[in-house]
């Protein structure tokens, strides 16, 4: 879903950037606030959440991608299984549950590679913490989305592709989503 260097972004007074814009920001929302479930409402049925691996390349070109190798690879199905797992209380990678706050900046929109499509791309810093004595932790990256119009009008997920800025995760786990 990557755009062309000479793709131009809506201009960000038009009514599509802001739809774009207010999406991101309310999903922010409702991870921040551990709204999970309203979350996953606004997936499309057919959703690819994708982190592939970067690697760092010796002979020093710019950071490439591990053919095959993701963080993870994740459809509706499996987005819902890792939420419900959230909720048996036998997650403990989330016990005690992680504090976050999502960081959504440099939000560019392009129109999509379909009708009623838009293309979205976005930065975003993760804030971590649990507990009382870890560390909190900083996750930065990049996102390309994919929002599909439906049929009452609004937008929905239909992909997001993140790219972190580190090749080597420096986070306990990714039980939490970007």
């Amino acid at each position: 879903m990557s755009q062309s260097l000479s793709a131009t972004p809506l201009p960000y007074s038009s009514e599509a950037h802001q739809q774009a814009h207010q999406f991101l920001v309310e999903e922010a929302h409702l991870l921040d606030s551990y709204q999970l479930d309203e979350w996953l409402g606004l997936l499309c049925e057919d959703i690819r959440y994708l982190m592939p691996v970067q690697v760092t390349r010796v002979d020093g070109a710019l950071p490439d991608f591990q053919a095959d190798m993701d963080h993870f690879d994740e459809d509706l199905y499996s987005l819902r299984l890792r939420v419900a797992r959230l909720r048996t209380g036998h997650a403990w990678t989330e016990d005690p549950r992680s504090r976050v706050r999502h960081f959504v900046t440099n939000v560019r929109t392009f129109a999509g590679p379909n009708e009623g499509e838009l293309s979205v791309e976005s930065s975003v810093l993760l804030f971590r913490s649990r507990g009382d004595n870890s560390e909190a932790q900083l996750v930065s990256a990049g996102r390309k989305d994919v929002l599909r119009q439906s049929v009452d009008g609004r937008y929905r997920l239909a992909e997001r592709t993140l790219t972190v800025d580190e090749s080597v995760l420096r986070t306990q786990n990714l039980a939490i989503f970007l």
